[in-house]
């Protein structure tokens, strides 16, 4: 499935979330339990395989996606949402889905979204620093997500909005290899 299609779906599920996540008054509870399902994809290849399984029926996918909602103590409504895509084969949109509902969520707040790819993890000290600087330089609240990306070797990438801050020791290594190109 072409990723500008994925990306249509998953907008449109995010929106039918949050709208019904609004009027239900949970949109914190659903944000929460969304990131905490990001973080679980993020550090399981076996829950990654699930979500992209062509093999796996409907209903198997659905038992599945029901044991994790049960055991991580998700709301109902996002277990339900899960459920759902479940069965409308559509877990493989998921992180589209929970990126375009978190998106939603900080525009209604008036927060920026910032996404963080750090060479190694930080501390909670580094993101609430990393989160003040943000705040200081965009004149508003800023959601911070990070992410662990070995390949970086060293610094950050931080990314708010259309604006692309790149101080990855990869990155620079890389500028570097080109200057020297230049040069012999």
């Amino acid at each position: 499935m072409p990723s500008e299609t994925t990306g249509v779906i998953a907008e449109r599920y995010a929106t039918a979330l949050f709208e019904l996540a609004d009027s239900q008054g949970a949109l914190d509870q659903v944000a929460g339990d969304l990131k905490a399902l990001k973080a679980m994809i993020r550090d399981s290849a076996d829950f990654k395989r699930l979500l992209d399984s062509p093999v796996l029926t409907r209903a198997e996918s659905g038992k599945a996606v029901a044991a994790l909602a049960e055991a991580a103590k998700f709301a109902g409504l996002t277990a339900n949402f899960l459920g759902l895509l479940a069965k409308n084969r559509r877990l493989g949109a998921l992180l589209g889905v929970i990126d375009a509902y978190l998106g939603r969520l900080a525009a209604k707040r008036g927060e920026l979204s910032a996404t963080v790819a750090s060479a190694v993890p930080l501390s909670q000290a580094q993101q609430d620093a990393l989160a003040s600087a943000l705040k200081s330089a965009f004149g508003g609240t800023v959601a911070v997500d990070v992410t662990v990306d070995p390949a970086l070797l060293g610094g950050m990438v931080v990314k708010v909005g259309s604006r692309m801050v790149d101080s990855s020791l990869k990155t620079k290594l890389q500028h570097l290899k080109l200057a020297m190109k230049g040069v012999g």
